[in-house]
């Protein structure tokens, strides 16, 4: 192959792979979730609302008017595997399950009050 054909052919190859990495599709959990959370025993509120942002599998929390500060650490797998610290004041809550399309759904501890229960999620915008 002559000089000119193999410098073509490595320049296509070249424009293919910016093209498929500029057109990379954006990671599928990503965007705003409205989660709610309920209490199936302990002395905690029956229930919560809270919304939270994912951006590439990063997770941070959506503050309300008049909430308490809240710290979320962890990681939204990209097979959407969920596992978050949540935290408020000296409580930490431990939440697991998983993403599925625009729902999720999984289960949380508070283990200094001994409460526990479950929480489901749905997808609000496809963007954070």
């Amino acid at each position: 192959m002559s000089l000119a054909k193999r410098t073509a052919a490595a320049l296509g190859l070249g424009l293919i792979f910016i093209g498929s990495a500029m057109a990379a599709p954006q990671p599928r959990h990503d965007g705003t979730w409205s989660v709610r959370m309920v209490t199936d025993s302990g002395t905690c509120d029956s229930s919560y609302a809270y919304s939270i942002a994912i951006d590439k599998g990063n997770v941070r929390y959506l503050s309300g008017p008049g909430d308490a500060p809240t710290a979320v650490s962890g990681q939204i797998g990209p097979n959407g595997v969920v596992d978050l610290d949540i935290r408020r004041s000296i409580a930490k809550v431990d939440a697991n399950g998983r993403l599925n399309g625009k729902t999720g759904s999984g289960t949380w501890q508070l283990a200094m009050l001994g409460c526990s229960g479950r929480w489901t999620a749905q997808k609000t915008s496809g963007s954070a």
